[in-house]
């Protein structure tokens, strides 16, 4: 049964590529990261065994248009608790692998399956799986996906199968296609729907599924007065992604299609959609965080591993971030 406790993002400076001491360099910090995410027990989420051995590894999808490298950040972050982190091998360039799915006549349909026109994103995150076992030594491994890594993750066990993988955790990841009343095209061109069709839900009883949204944006229809020019257009986007421009989401994806049915589900106030357009607060100034930044992490971190630790974070703020 899933259960709520409420959680709201607080906003912390701390880049840490550019020689700056991180956050969670902080011996406090760290400290609070891991009772936050353990919840009392004596040993630290995702760190070391008294073994000295890794006892999980994490394989991070990146989204579409993304790279490998915007991702090394949370990865750093990941590192530093002891989990073994791989990121998928996707340069930016290499999305343009997917248009070899226009010669297909199900593209212009509507109709698109995944294979072979997503192949290619397979075998990257197949490589980091394989990587990450070798690493650990079998250890069990997370797959952690961001936006389209989260239905292209669902493919991946619906056809690699779920061997030494136990848990697939999706952060602003769309899950499912905009309803057929809704008249507004499938930006997946049918993959979506092909995934909804083959493995929906929960599909697989071995895994453990969490989704991860965000709560950073009220979107409005393009005629709705009183609304700002930035709610508009995240509308117009939320309305191609669910069918309604009028809810709430992390700027790119609403809360409603971020889940996943008998997933655990964990929506995070003020949180933004990518880590292109998140901003650091610096000298008390309001930021953009995403979901890895530091001062969001520890709200959901605990999910990667910790299967002692299922409640679902829902916020019900309503508040516009100042910075829109």
């Amino acid at each position: 049964m899933m259960r709520t406790v409420s959680s709201r993002c607080c906003h912390s400076p701390g880049p840490f590529s550019d020689g700056r001491k991180h956050p969670l360099h902080s011996a406090i910090y760290r400290r609070q990261l891991s009772v936050r995410a353990t919840a009392g027990r004596n040993a630290q989420i995702g760190g070391k065994e008294a073994t000295g051995q890794h006892h999980r590894g994490v394989v991070i999808m990146p989204g579409l248009g993304n790279s490998k490298n915007d991702y090394k950040a949370l990865a750093e972050l990941l590192t530093q608790e002891g989990l073994v982190v791989e990121i998928a091998g996707v340069n930016r360039v290499d999305w343009l692998r997917n248009a070899a799915g226009v010669v297909d006549i199900n593209y212009w349909k509507g109709t698109l399956n995944p294979q072979p026109t997503v192949n290619w994103y397979l075998k990257r995150i197949d490589d980091a799986v394989n990587s990450v076992k070798t690493q650990t030594d079998g250890a069990p491994v997370t797959l952690l996906a961001h936006s389209a890594g989260g239905w292209l993750s669902r493919v991946y066990l619906l056809s690699k199968g779920t061997t030494g993988i136990d848990r697939l955790v999706t952060i602003g990841s769309p899950h499912s296609p905009p309803p057929q009343e809704a008249k507004v095209m499938d930006q997946t061109r049918g993959i979506l729907t092909y995934v909804e069709q083959n493995c929906p839900g929960r599909f697989h009883s071995s895994i453990e599924y969490v989704t991860v949204a965000g709560k950073y944006i009220e979107g409005a229809g393009l005629r709705d007065q009183g609304a700002s020019i930035a709610q508009k257009i995240v509308g117009a986007g939320y309305q191609q992604v669910c069918g309604n421009a009028r809810v709430w989401g992390d700027g790119i994806i609403p809360i409603e299609a971020a889940h996943l049915h008998g997933a655990d589900q964990v929506t995070l106030d003020g949180v933004y959609h990518s880590p292109l357009g998140a901003v650091v607060a610096v000298d008390g100034k309001t930021g953009r965080p995403w979901y890895g930044s530091p001062e969001v992490l520890p709200k959901w971190i605990h999910h990667i591993s910790d299967t002692n630790e299922s409640d679902s974070i829902v916020e019900v703020g309503n508040t516009l971030p100042p910075n829109l």
